[in-house]
């Protein structure tokens, strides 16, 4: 007598992969997300190893994960997988200060993200390939 299983949270034919606490803005983010999405993994595996972006390495590791999950933990094949969706959330924002003249205060903040990558198994790889 057991818990009953978790229902997935994404298709059969899909897999997740979650980066939590990247230390950037939502919105440089969005442009590295904005980057893969829609590609064939190898592709934007490629795209992300030669992109001149700090955080396009922890991209790049939760695009592996997403990848890694896929193929131990639903039997998907890493051939046939597109990136469906890559998109980005905010999450805690640092409040720092710095003084400035006159009595004044210089607010400085510094944003952390978080980043979902969903991959997904197409039987022809080439309908779902952006060029």
């Amino acid at each position: 007598m057991g818990k009953e299983k978790n229902p997935r949270r994404v298709a059969e034919n899909m897999a997740m992969a979650k980066a939590k606490m990247l230390k950037t803005s939502p919105q440089k983010l969005n442009l590295v997300a904005q980057m893969i999405r829609g590609k064939k993994v190898e592709k934007a595996l490629a795209d992300l190893t030669f992109s001149k972006k700090r955080i396009a390495g922890d991209v790049m590791k939760c695009l592996q994960s997403a990848i890694a999950n896929a193929e131990n933990n639903h039997g998907l094949d890493v051939d046939a997988l597109i990136v469906s969706e890559a998109y980005v959330g905010k999450n805690l924002i640092m409040k720092r200060g710095r003084p400035r003249a006159r009595g004044r205060f210089g607010k400085i903040i510094k944003p952390f993200s978080e980043l979902t990558i969903t991959v997904k198994q197409v039987a022809d790889v080439a309908v779902g390939e952006q060029a």
